[in-house]
C-alpha cells in the first residue's frame, strides 16, 4: 500500500473519530495526550483520590479511559463521566509517576471545559461562580475592597462577636474552620501600596516583574512584600505592573476556559510591555497556570506566540534565585522546620530541590524531612470548598506525618498554607505555617518574629 493511500485512510479514520466524539466544543481533550496512556497502573498509588477510595474511575488511568470513551462516542457527558473528572485534585502526582508522560492534568482541565460548556453552573453554584470567578477575582480593586472589609471584621470586634455569639455555626463546618484559620490582615495589598518600580539593593543583576496574585495579595500581602525584599537583596530591579490581573488558575480548574483566556491575554499584554528578564511567582498554583498559557492559547493565532514567550519568562522565585546565584543571608534562625512540596511546584513545575536549597542557606535553620512530602494536602485551588470531605481526609494524613519537634511547616503556595492552617487550628497544634520566602526574608533582615511572638 502506498504512503499516500495510508495517509488518506488515516485521515479518514480521524474524521470518523471526530464525528463519533461526544465533545462538541473548542479545546476538547487531545487524542495525542490520552492515546499515550497504556493503562499500566503505575499511577494508581500516586493518586490521592484512588488511595482514599480504591475506585478505578477515580484513578488517573480510569479518568483517562473515561475521557477517551467520550472522544470515541462510547460515553456521554453525563454524571458517570463528570463525577470522577470533577473529584480529581489535578495535583499532577500521576504525571510524576507516569512512564509514558501522559499529561493527565491538561486532559482533566480540557474535560472540565467541555462539561462547563455543556452545562454551565446554575443555582447557588452558578451564583457563587459568577460572583467570585467573574465579578471579583478578575478585578484587583474589588479584591482589595474585600481585604478592607476583612480587616474591619477582624479589628472592629465583629469577629469576636460572631465567635462569641456562635453566629458562625450557621456556616458549614469547613467554612467555619477556614474563618478561624484566616490569618490576621495586617498590611494592605502590595500591588497598590509599593511603588511600581523598586531599585536593587547593591549592584543590579537582573530586572524582574512580580505577579502579586489574588489570594496572596489579599490574605498574605506580607509574603509578597518579603518576596520583593529578597529579590532586591539579590540585586534585582523589581517591577510591579499596576494593570496585572488574576492569572486564571481557578477558572481553568473550574472549566471556565473563556474567562481564563481573557485573563491570560490581559496579563501577556501587560507583562510583555516591559523588557524584563523574568516574571516571578511565589504561588505554585499561579505559576503552573502561567507557564501553561501557551497550551491554553494554542488555538489563538494572535496570542500563541506571545504566550510562548511569556511562559518562558515565568519562574518560581526559588528557581529564579537558585539560577541567579542566591546571596547567602547572614541572619541566624534557630528553628526546626519541615518542608511540604506543593503539588504545582513538585509535580507540575518539577521544582523540588531549589526551595530546600534556600532553606539550607539560612544559618542555624534545621530541616527535617516530611514523609510523602509531595502528597497533596487537599487544598487544590478551591477543592477544599467543593469537596470538603475528601480534602479533610487528605489533610489529616498530612498532619499525621509532621515530624515531632518542628517549629514550622514551610511551603510555597498560599492555598496549601490556608489548608494546613485549618488543620493546625482544628487540632490546636503548635506549628507555624510559613512560606519559604518568609524565612529567607527574616534571615536577610536578621530578625526572628517567632521569638518575638509574631
Amino acid at each position: 500500500m502506498s504512503t499516500g493511500v495510508k495517509t488518506q485512510q488515516t485521515a479518514a479514520c480521524h474524521d470518523i473519530s471526530l464525528l463519533k466524539s461526544n465533545y462538541k466544543y473548542e479545546d476538547a481533550p487531545d487524542e495525542a495526550k490520552f492515546s499515550q496512556c497504556v493503562h499500566c497502573g503505575i499511577c494508581l498509588e500516586a493518586c490521592p483520590t484512588y488511595q482514599q477510595t480504591g475506585l478505578e474511575p477515580h484513578s488517573p488511568r480510569g479518568r483517562v479511559y473515561l475521557i477517551k470513551s467520550v472522544a470515541e462516542g462510547k460515553l456521554d457527558l453525563n454524571e458517570y463521566f463528570a463525577n470522577p473528572v470533577e473529584t480529581c485534585l489535578d495535583c499532577r502526582a500521576c504525571e510524576t509517576a507516569c512512564p509514558s508522560g501522559v499529561q493527565v492534568g491538561a486532559l482533566i482541565e480540557e474535560a472540565r471545559g467541555q462539561l462547563y460548556k455543556a452545562e454551565p453552573p446554575s443555582g447557588v453554584s452558578g451564583l457563587v461562580h459568577n460572583l467570585f470567578l467573574h465579578k471579583l477575582f478578575p478585578y484587583p480593586k474589588r479584591l482589595h475592597a474585600v481585604q478592607k472589609l476583612l480587616k474591619i471584621y477582624q479589628k472592629s470586634g465583629l469577629r469576636f462577636a460572631a465567635r462569641k455569639t456562635k453566629l458562625l455555626r450557621v456556616l458549614p463546618t469547613h467554612l467555619r474552620e477556614m474563618e478561624q484559620a484566616l490569618p490576621d490582615i495586617r498590611t494592605s495589598p502590595v500591588l497598590h501600596r509599593l511603588p511600581q518600580s523598586l531599585p536593587p539593593i547593591g549592584p543590579k543583576r537582573a530586572k524582574v516583574a512580580v505577579l502579586t496574585g489574588c489570594v496572596m495579595d489579599v490574605v498574605y500581602s506580607d509574603i509578597n512584600e518579603a518576596t520583593v525584599h529578597v529579590l532586591r537583596q539579590n540585586g534585582c530591579e523589581v517591577w510591579i505592573p499596576q494593570q496585572q490581573s488574576c492569572c486564571g488558575a481557578l477558572h481553568v480548574h473550574a472549566g471556565d476556559r473563556d474567562m481564563a483566556k481573557t485573563l491570560a491575554r490581559r496579563n501577556i499584554d501587560v507583562f510583555l510591555s516591559e523588557d524584563i528578564d523574568a516574571i516571578i511567582i511565589n504561588a505554585a498554583g499561579c505559576g503552573s497556570t502561567l507557564k501553561e498559557y501557551e497550551e491554553l492559547l494554542k488555538h489563538d493565532e494572535a496570542y500563541h506566540g506571545k504566550a510562548q514567550l511569556f511562559s518562558e519568562k515565568v519562574t518560581d522565585v526559588s528557581r529564579f534565585l537558585d539560577r541567579l546565584g542566591l546571596i547567602p543571608p547572614k541572619g541566624r534562625l534557630d528553628l526546626t522546620v519541615t518542608y511540604h512540596d506543593a503539588c504545582h511546584l513538585a509535580h507540575a513545575q518539577k521544582i523540588r530541590v531549589e526551595p530546600r536549597k534556600m532553606l539550607e542557606s539560612i544559618p542555624g535553620l534545621r530541616t527535617v524531612p516530611l514523609p510523602d512530602a509531595d502528597r497533596c494536602c487537599g487544598s487544590a485551588g478551591i477543592y477544599n470548598l467543593t469537596h470538603p470531605e475528601m480534602a479533610g481526609q487528605l489533610l489529616e494524613r498530612k498532619l499525621d506525618d509532621i515530624p515531632a519537634g518542628c517549629d514550622a511547616v514551610v511551603m510555597g503556595n498560599p492555598g496549601c498554607m490556608m489548608q494546613f492552617q485549618v488543620g493546625v487550628v482544628r487540632h490546636n497544634r503548635p506549628e507555624k505555617i510559613l512560606h519559604t520566602i518568609q524565612l529567607l526574608d527574616w534571615a536577610y533582615k536578621e530578625i526572628n518574629p517567632m521569638e518575638q511572638g509574631g
